[in-house]
């Protein structure tokens, strides 16, 4: 019995390139589906917001001189190329699907609808939804945070390369400790970087608990859904 019924799973753009530096690592890629694949069996409903990261970050480019409004849009451009992937590896394997976009794009992908979206979640594809807002300013976390809250999520599972919210960078700060569950408001006290302030607001007014945990190990997605504490929660 999967400890939740139905899941917004958050990914990170950046993780799709492995080791590669850019792009997609197909490697990375079908081990997500098959991951993916493993927990929509346990009955899950799957709502997926993907990042651009690998391809383009609207706020770096601006950082070099863009337009900040065309910048965030070619980011947006990106995590639809990331969903196409995404939906092209689960359909190889049998996963129904489907490509939502926030801003018109047939027949790339059916535009947005909570309905739509729920409809199609209720009869067992996996959604996809892509372009993240729709609008200039907004990441994919806030994206998530929205989607999330809109498909009545019980959870937002935010996969990252890491296993964990810690008091610092463990990378750079061997004393760094793990937290097994903190609340929004010491996440924002304490001014860590678990998404951006918006979407963790977002979450904090609307009761949508996040549970951080390292995709990138196989079997993670599966072990969240089992119960298993091997991440973060982030929670009232």
């Amino acid at each position: 019995m999967a400890k939740f019924k139905r899941i917004l799973l958050k990914l990170s753009g950046e993780s799709l390139q492995g080791d590669q530096g850019f792009g997609i690592d197909t490697d990375r890629l079908n081990d997500y589906a098959r991951q993916i694949q493993e927990v929509q069996q346990m009955g899950v409903q799957i709502g997926i917001v993907i990042g651009g990261g690998n391809f383009f970050r609207g706020l770096s480019g601006a950082n070099k001189g863009f337009d900040r409004v065309k910048g965030d849009q070619m980011g947006m451009c990106a995590t639809v190329m990331n969903s196409l992937a995404l939906s092209s590896a689960l359909g190889a394997i049998g996963v129904k699907n489907k490509v939502m976009t926030a801003i018109r794009m047939e027949p790339i992908g059916e535009f947005y609808n909570k309905w739509k979206a729920m409809e199609a979640m209720e009869a067992g594809y996996v959604c996809i939804f892509s372009a993240g807002t729709g609008c200039p300013y907004f990441t994919t976390d806030t994206g998530s945070s929205l989607r999330g809250i809109e498909i009545e999520a019980e959870v937002m599972l935010k996969g990252t390369r890491v296993d964990g919210i810690y008091t610092a960078d463990p990378e750079k700060d061997p004393t760094a400790t793990k937290f097994t569950d903190i609340t929004y408001d010491e996440v924002l006290a304490r001014g860590l970087k678990v998404m951006d302030l918006t979407a963790v607001t977002m979450c904090n007014e609307n009761h949508l608990p996040i549970y951080v945990f390292n995709m990138d190990i196989v079997g993670n997605l599966k072990k969240v859904m089992d119960g298993e504490e091997i991440g973060t929660l982030v929670h009232h």
